[in-house]
Parts: structure tokens; C-alpha cells; sequence
């Protein structure tokens, strides 16, 4: 997917360190990109209304080695809680089919699966979401 700068720039990106080795980050956006990076076709910078929106958790990774140590949920928590403290009473993202078990078992429900296929072979995504 590749980097977002937007996502750091507005603040919510989290990276979780364990010895200083990398061991996951992810963010949150009250923008309007669902998934992607810089490169990525189809972005939309728009400011989402906390009020009728759903703010969007993004560009979740856990570094090889760190996998079901709580890294992940330790990130989403974080994502949550400052979406909800921006106002947000809702959260979406795009999940990976490796990355839905445990964004099911976090609450999340699925809303609709897609390919994604802007790198050339179609990725099997699902857009999820919850209530905060």
C-alpha cells in the first residue's frame, strides 16, 4: 500500500516499539481515504463531519515476530480512543483477509468486500466498521 504522509502529517499514526525494534503502527484519519498511500489513485483529502461520518482506522502493520503479542490490539485501542475523543461515534477500515479474524474479534462487522487491483492483480479487501 506504501506510505501516507497525510495520515503522519495530521497526527494519528502510532508506531509501537518493543526494545527499540519496530513491532507495529497504525492510524486513524478524519479524512476521506479509505486505504492506500501517496501513489495510491482515488485518495480523497476531505475532512469527514464526526457528527454523520465514520472516522477511518488505516495502515495497520505488526513487524514478523510480533504477530498475536497484542500488538495490533494495543494500536486499535489507541485509534479508537482519539477518534472518539475528535468526536467520532464510529470507526471504519479496510480490512485484509489475514487481518479480519482479529478485527472481528475486536467488533468490527464486515459492510462490503472489494478487489482492490490499482497494483495490477486484484487484493481481496472488506470494509468493516463499529460503533465507538
Amino acid at each position: 500500500m506504501g506510505l501516507d504522509s497525510q495520515l503522519i502529517a495530521d497526527g494519528g499514526y502510532f508506531i509501537v516499539e518493543d526494545g527499540g525494534e519496530i513491532a507495529g503502527c497504525g492510524g486513524w484519519s478524519r479524512r476521506a481515504t479509505t486505504h492506500g498511500g501517496d501513489h495510491s489513485p482515488g485518495r480523497d483529502a476531505a475532512i469527514l463531519d464526526p457528527a454523520h461520518d465514520a472516522a477511518k482506522i488505516r495502515a495497520m502493520y505488526t513487524a514478523p515476530g510480533f504477530e498475536r503479542r497484542g500488538v495490533a490490539r494495543l494500536i486499535l485501542s489507541l485509534c479508537e480512543d482519539a477518534a472518539r475523543s475528535a468526536g467520532f461515534s464510529k470507526v471504519e477500515l479496510v480490512a485484509t483477509m489475514s487481518g479480519k479474524p482479529l478485527y472481528e474479534a475486536c467488533g468490527y462487522h464486515p459492510i462490503e468486500a472489494f478487489h482492490d487491483d490499482r497494483a495490477g492483480e486484484p487484493v481481496p479487501l472488506l470494509m468493516m466498521g463499529k460503533s465507538l
